[in-house]
């Protein structure tokens, strides 16, 4: 049975009311769409974008596991007492009868009935030996948490925790924090919370007493580890600044790594007591119980794929892009032209896809212009590559400045703004032929420039241009112009 994750991300602001309810928005994202159709002249073709799932519960889609295995409560039956009053122990668990079993699943079931539904450990009764549990979550996928981490205890937060991680299906584990009533004692850690923590020390493995200490368990029953809070550091109290986060989960593997995990453990070291020394007469008030965990996330794919199936007890990415395997973490058969790479979320918005191309096995027929194209061959997204001064989808035009002739060349001439000068002919907008005595682009040299003595030069085989002294000649040319001047006051005027 297939159960398919919702494709489309919410918007970074979900309402106002959303935004009075929480202090930051439930997504966000907008890596939605891996691919749209777009024009171009030769139809319709392929813009390839990142893309990510959309942030789900990932409770959903794990496995549990406890160790030991039978810590569970109910097998012996047993009465429990209440931790703020020692004198009321009509709390029964017996795993033969469902209306008072307290199995694991209850950890991950619906909230809001009534009764409250829990797990439940055995009490704490080898004392002085600790009660040690380990709570595994585990879901055979890489997944990218987007929210806090929170724990919804019925017992009293326990006074010593770890939150552990493991980002190779539980071979390895790193600590993600700790916690505790007195981190000094319990981990030997100076106590900090998340607000002491910077860009530079996001990284850092941090033991809290904020979810631990005080004897107010029945109101506060919360503990956290704090996703969005880490994220502010880059975005902003408000997570206005996406491109930062983003740019830093692009450039940062450490980071994004951070964000990243197979598996979660909660190791419970040392259960709520209420005071300081523990009631050996009465040990049944020594407990775990826990009614939720929410666990917010995505499937990681890489920016290959907005789409995640849970099919046989296993999430999958249903990867575009030309890639493949569970993460899209490689390139499929026939399309690994050159190597695999995750997209990237820059530019914002819409990233960059990084598709796995063709292989260079014969020309892939994309009909280029073999004048007009570096290659016959075309590109990822189907597009051929120009030469320069060439465009469209085949390469088959120029740019402006540029006119066809067996490619694009640059245009030298023409018969409006750059006319050939001194007689000088425009060929086919190319080149000017030019007169023998003048030369260059556009004939606007004398060739006597390039010779020896330049122009009027004694080797120049050209006279020199210089006016007329001789006074015979002067006065010829005065008479002529005065003779002329008479014979125009003869015409009659033109109107």
């Amino acid at each position: 049975m297939r159960f398919h994750f919702a494709l489309t991300l919410q918007a970074l602001w979900t309402g106002v009311c959303q935004a009075a309810m929480q202090h930051y928005p439930a997504a966000w994202g907008h890596y939605d769409v891996c691919k749209s159709q777009i024009f171009s002249d030769e139809g319709l073709t392929w813009d390839y974008m990142a893309c990510q799932p959309e942030a789900a519960d990932m409770t959903q889609y794990l496995k549990v596991t406890l160790d030991p295995p039978n810590i569970t409560c109910g097998d012996p039956p047993e009465t429990y007492c209440a931790l703020e009053n020692p004198y009321m122990c009509n709390n029964e668990c017996d795993a033969t009868t469902e209306e008072l079993a307290h199995p694991p699943e209850l950890m991950f079931d619906i909230e809001g009935r009534n009764p409250t539904t829990f797990w439940q450990s055995t009490s704490w009764k080898k004392y002085p030996k600790a009660l040690l549990v380990n709570i595994t979550l585990s879901w055979n996928k890489t997944i990218e948490l987007t929210d806090d981490i929170v724990l919804t205890f019925e017992s009293g937060r326990p006074e010593q925790m770890v939150l552990e991680k493991s980002l190779d299906y539980g071979r390895t584990w790193q600590p993600y924090q700790f916690y505790a009533t007195d981190c000094l004692d319990a981990f030997t850690m100076e106590p900090k919370t998340v607000q002491d923590l910077t860009q530079h020390t996001l990284l850092d493995i941090i033991c809290t007493e904020d979810y631990s200490r005080g004897y107010v368990w029945k109101y506060d029953k919360t503990v956290r580890f704090e996703i969005k809070d880490r994220f502010a550091l880059f975005a902003g109290p408000r997570l206005h600044n996406m491109a930062s986060l983003y740019g830093q989960l692009d450039t940062t593997k450490n980071l994004r790594d951070f964000f990243t995990i197979t598996d979660l453990r909660i190791r419970l070291l040392r259960p709520a007591t209420g005071a300081t020394m523990v009631d050996e007469n009465n040990l049944s008030r020594y407990f775990y119980a826990i009614s939720d965990i929410k666990v917010q996330g995505r499937c990681k794919c890489n920016l290959h794929a907005n789409s995640c199936v849970y099919d046989k007890e296993k999430l999958s990415c249903e990867c575009e892009h030309n890639t493949t395997g569970p993460d899209c973490g490689r390139c499929k058969k026939n399309y690994q032209g050159r190597a695999w790479s995750a997209g990237s979320y820059l530019p914002i918005p819409k990233g960059t896809a990084n598709i796995c191309i063709p292989n260079n096995i014969g020309p892939v027929k994309c009909n280029c212009n073999p004048f007009g194209s570096v290659s016959d061959r075309c590109n990822g997204t189907g597009f051929c590559i120009c030469k320069e001064g060439t465009t469209g989808p085949k390469c088959q035009q120029c740019l402006p400045g540029y006119l066809w002739d067996d490619g694009c060349k640059s245009r030298v001439c023409d018969n409006e703004l750059l006319r050939c000068q001194n007689g000088g002919v425009c060929v086919n907008n190319v080149r000017c032929s030019c007169p023998s005595d003048y030369s260059g682009l556009l004939c606007e040299k004398p060739r006597c420039e390039s010779e020896l003595g330049g122009c009027g030069g004694p080797n120049s085989g050209q006279a020199p241009l210089t006016p007329p002294s001789s006074p015979r000649l002067l006065l010829l040319l005065l008479l002529l112009g005065s003779a002329l001047r008479r014979e125009a006051s003869c015409w009659p005027a033109v109107l």
